[in-house]
Order: structure tokens, then sequence, then C-alpha cells
């Protein structure tokens, strides 16, 4: 997935480029709003990462001028300005999702993968098979040899996130925003309880679930002989 990332603070840029880089998203950046606004006209991105306040031109105005030109690309704010009035704004300016200043990197990933299961459904090809197992995104399913597996929502949840992101180290924090958004918490204790039961049930189908835990890091998918169930 290709990102934009407009930030004036050149310390924050750097560590989230490279923070992004390491789980596998391709990032350009820039510094100006100016700089900005030409690379996301003219390039094809998936998320911009939005700054608000900017040298040269301001956020609002590269917002709402990729909008008036009908660009769907979907835009995270990143601003310092955390009343509700701002928020609101941004929002209705065309933005897809707010985050206010200061915060964490595990919180900025989760919004992405949020945004990434939001658009999941407009893709062209809406089925992910790994091993075996084919992932239906329009139809919430997953199954194996054509049959559907019984998973529960948050088992599915899981599921998906995981798999959309097979190349990348999937936390805890991002599968707990992937499956409940902002607004709630879904421990490690849980996600650890959900996956258990997903194994089980995909065991009983003939099969593995590809997808590995990383102690100290998170999940990942991996090849069905290299995983520890």
């Amino acid at each position: 997935m290709r990102i934009l990332l407009i930030e004036d603070s050149l310390s924050l840029r750097n560590s989230l480029s490279l923070g992004l880089e390491k789980l596998g998203y391709s990032v350009d950046t820039a510094g100006t709003g100016s700089e900005g606004l030409s690379m996301a006209l003219l390039g094809s991105y998936e998320i911009i990462i939005l700054d608000m306040m900017l040298p040269e031109l301001d956020g609002m105005t590269i917002l709402e001028t990729l909008r008036k030109r009908h660009l769907e690309t979907k835009v995270i704010i990143l601003s310092a300005r955390s009343e509700s009035e701002d928020k609101v704004a941004g929002l209705l300016a065309g933005a897809d999702d707010y985050l206010s200043k200061p915060f964490s990197f595990d919180e900025l990933t989760a919004r992405l993968l949020s945004l990434m299961r939001r658009g999941a459904a407009h893709c062209l090809n809406d089925q992910v098979t790994i091993n075996g197992l084919t992932l239906n995104i329009q139809f919430k399913t997953l199954s194996y040899n054509n049959s559907d597996i019984n998973l529960t929502p948050n088992e599915y949840k899981i599921v998906e996130c995981i798999f959309l992101n097979r190349h990348k180290i999937v936390t805890s924090e991002m599968l707990s925003e992937f499956i409940s958004g902002s607004y709630d918490h879904v421990s490690k204790n849980a996600i650890e309880a959900h996956l258990s039961s997903a194994r089980k049930k995909v065991r009983e189908s003939g099969t593995s679930l590809p997808i590995k835990s990383k102690r100290g890091f998170g999940y990942t998918v991996v090849e069905a002989n290299e995983i520890n169930t």
C-alpha cells in the first residue's frame, strides 16, 4: 500500500516514515503544503496522512482541494488541535479519520488498518486465498475446500485483519482497533482466546490456520509448515 505523509516536523516525518516502511508500506513524504498537494494530485496513493498546520499551504486547504477535484484517496488528519469542533470540521471537509497529537505509533497503524477494512469491500478482487483457505471480504466468510468455517464475527475480523496484511506484523493494538474501532478496547487475552477458537475450527475443517504469533511483536501469516499452534 502506498502512503503519502505530509508533515512539516522533520523528526516526526522521519520516524513515522521509518516505522511504516518497516511494516511493509511504501511511503512518500512532503514537508510543505504545496509540495504535499502536488504529490497528492500527481501520485497514486491509497492513504494520505495529513498534518493540519503546514508551511505554504495549510492542511484544510489541501483536503478541500482534493475533495473538490473528486480525489477519493482516504485521508487521516494529524493535528495538535483536539477540540471536538476541529475534528468535526476536518471530517465534514472530507477526512476519513482524525488523530490528535500526541499519539502512539500503534494507534496510527491501527487507524490505517481500519481504513483498509472500510475500503476492502470496494476492491475488484474481494477474495484472499492463503494455503488453501479463502477469505471472502464481501460476504465475510472463511472457507476451505469450498466449505465454510463457522467463525464468530470477532474471530473472522482477526483473521481478516491478519490476512489483509499478510506481509506485515499485526500487533494486538491494531487488532483491537480493527475489531472494535476507537471507542472500545479488546484485550490481548481476548484476542488470543478468539484466535485459539478460530485455530480449532480451522483444524476441524482439515487444515491449519496460517497465522503465527511472534512473541513481543504480534501476529503474521506464515507458510503452513511453519505454523506453531
